[in-house]
């Protein structure tokens, strides 16, 4: 739970978030266009489930579009699909790295402070700084 509301965090930092319901709203209402144009999906849920089969491009066969305009709507959801799914991970990696680097820089930065008052540290913080020279070292 703890990971998912860190990710939910990432989303909503990146803008993301507001392109994921976006897309989900998207799926909703292109719904009702396969339920309105497509005349063997005969339930809302039905056209979710082709909606789903479109998203994830698994495309089971057991409904497909036959009219124009379910197939525009099949394209346009499939492009879209392949879209988001591509650039939600993307988006959070690239802000993990980030992350990850300016912790990294900001813990060199505080190294090299350090390694600059070397003749005003204490024995203990020297012994510090030299464990985990030899912690890093050995990695």
């Amino acid at each position: 739970m703890k990971k998912l509301k860190r990710l939910w965090k990432i989303l909503k930092i990146t803008n993301v978030d507001k392109m994921l319901i976006g897309f989900l709203l998207f799926i909703l209402a292109i719904s009702f266009a396969f339920l309105a144009a497509e005349p063997e999906v005969k339930t809302y849920g039905d056209a979710l489930w082709y909606a789903f089969s479109i998203i994830t491009t698994i495309g089971f066969g057991d409904y497909y579009a036959v009219t124009v305009v379910g197939r525009i709507c099949t394209v346009v959801l499939g492009l879209y699909g392949i879209l988001i799914v591509a650039l939600i991970p993307g988006v959070v990696v690239s802000y993990y790295l980030e992350f990850i680097q300016s912790k990294m820089d900001e813990t060199t930065g505080v190294f090299l402070e350090k390694l600059e008052n070397l003749d005003q540290l204490s024995k203990e913080e020297l012994r510090d700084i030299s464990d985990k020279i030899k912690k890093s070292r050995y990695k």
